[in-house]
């Protein structure tokens, strides 16, 4: 596996693979890797001939009390994970390589970021949106790869990609989880071993949102009652958002049933967690 820093190095290899014919797949992601990523990363594999990782904690998608400087970070474990699971190159740049001194312009996509994790994070899309419209037009892969937990951005990259008309098919990965349902995520390794019980509660919640829907529409104002319900009973736990309605559009509906989306943001103890089902 290969490791480069810069842009002219990533084009320059990349740009001759697509003189070969080869497909290119890329993952982005901001490191300390775990089962998930590696799942994108095998998926890859699948899909194309060559798999490029994008490593880079994106500083403009992070808020002034937001968690950047401790978000976590391990390179060389990242980089042992990322070989094992086959990935061709690994491309980690500097923040001053992705955003140099005078760099001005930004992707914006209105309507699907206003709610959700838009609500309560101001310009985290734009910050995503832009740091990955860079990464298509940098690697030029012909597949881009993302997980399914941050349900939201990836509608949000299907949006920009469509409008924009990038040439990249965006593939969605389901949720990897640990065994007792919690969505894998690098933020878990914030949770204490107390917090980390209460943090299934998300996934206890979206199980009850499925045994509600089951039989048929219900109400999404009775759902939300009863998940929230689910959450307080917690230790630990305060509700960022509980969203029940279309997942194309990210509109709230007033019933909801089979190809609803429920998603939802929890704080549990300091670290906001977040996770999603279709019902």
């Amino acid at each position: 596996m290969k490791v480069t820093r810069t842009i002219p190095e990533i084009r320059s290899l990349t740009s001759e693979w697509k003189r070969e014919g080869e497909r290119i797949a890329l993952v982005p992601t901001m490191g300390f890797f775990h089962e998930g990523h590696l799942a994108l990363m095998r998926k890859g594999r699948e899909l194309a001939d060559r798999v490029v990782v994008s490593l880079f904690v994106n500083p403009t998608q992070f808020g002034p009390n937001e968690d950047f400087e401790q978000y976590p970070r391990d390179f060389e474990r990242d980089l042992a994970l990322a070989e094992g699971a086959g990935v061709d190159v690994l491309f980690s740049p500097e923040p001053n390589e992705m955003y140099p001194p005078g760099h001005s312009t930004a992707v914006e996509v209105e309507g699907l970021t206003n709610g959700l994790c838009g609500a309560s994070r101001p310009g985290h899309f734009r910050g995503v949106a832009t740091v990955v419209a860079k990464l298509f037009n940098i690697v030029a892969p012909d597949i881009a790869i993302f997980g399914e937990k941050d349900f939201q951005q990836l509608q949000v990259i299907r949006r920009f990609t469509k409008d924009l008309d990038f040439p990249v098919e965006i593939v969605g990965h389901p949720i990897v989880r640990e065994e007792d349902g919690l969505a894998m995520s690098s933020r878990n390794s914030y949770l204490s071993p107390e917090e980390r019980r209460s943090a299934t509660c998300l996934f206890r919640a979206l199980q009850k949102a499925r045994d509600m829907a089951s039989q048929g529409p219900v109400s999404a104002a009775g759902l939300k009652e009863a998940l929230e319900k689910e959450i307080l009973a917690t230790p630990h736990t305060r509700i960022d958002y509980i969203f029940a309605g279309d997942p194309e559009t990210l509109e709230e509906q007033d019933e909801v049933g089979r190809g609803s989306l429920v998603a939802l943001a929890v704080w549990v103890g300091k670290t906001r967690l977040i996770d999603n089902a279709i019902l």
